[in-house]
């Protein structure tokens, strides 16, 4: 028998394995935060499928999301990542993304760590939604956008609402697994 999934993930074997093992699972690791933080801001205006499709073209071109390596970006590899067809080759999100680096290690020297910045703000335990069905799931939150005001202050770009909210599920600040999906209540706290 097969596991019942959340709706968006099933049929494709990528999304399956991507929400079976990483979606919504809490992070506490400053580099794997960094990772989604940069995905979803190349995510804006395309499909999540599409990210995880260039995920490893990601991971190669920037270093394995090494964000003390990305702060410290050219003018010349930034043009080299513009050429490389295995990412998206959009120059302000490229731009964005070593400019969200130096801004990263910034929390990092304020808060001690990336980590204890984020969950601050849900006070250190995931959140726990009661969804029904995905398609009824709003695509920001006042949450959501209380973060995004944050780090659009502290000089973060691509970080809109929507943006924030994927980013919070991704990293399992929120638990937005479907009721009836077996990872809701795998992490749902004991």
């Amino acid at each position: 028998m097969s596991k019942k999934r959340c709706g968006w993930c099933v049929g494709d074997p990528l999304y399956e394995r991507y929400h079976d093992e990483e979606w919504g699972r809490p992070v506490h690791d400053d580099r794997l935060f960094f990772e989604f933080l940069l995905l979803e801001s190349f995510q804006a205006g395309l499909s999540w499928i599409t990210i995880l499709k260039k995920r490893e073209h990601f991971r190669v071109a920037f270093d394995d999301f090494d964000y003390r390596k990305i702060a410290q970006y050219t003018d010349q590899k930034k043009a080299a990542l513009r050429q490389d067809k295995g990412i998206i080759r959009n120059k302000l999100k490229i731009n964005a993304a070593v400019s969200n680096a130096q801004h990263f290690l910034k929390i990092q020297q304020e808060f001690g760590s990336f980590d204890r910045y984020i969950w601050r703000f849900v006070h250190g335990k995931p959140l726990q939604n009661e969804v029904e069905d995905y398609r009824t799931r709003p695509a920001t939150t006042p949450l959501s956008d209380q973060i995004s005001k944050d780090l659009k202050k502290r000089g973060f770009k691509f970080v809109g609402s929507t943006i924030v909210y994927s980013f919070l599920q991704a990293t399992g600040l929120i638990n937005d697994h479907e009721t009836s999906c077996f990872r809701n209540a795998a992490l749902k706290p004991t």
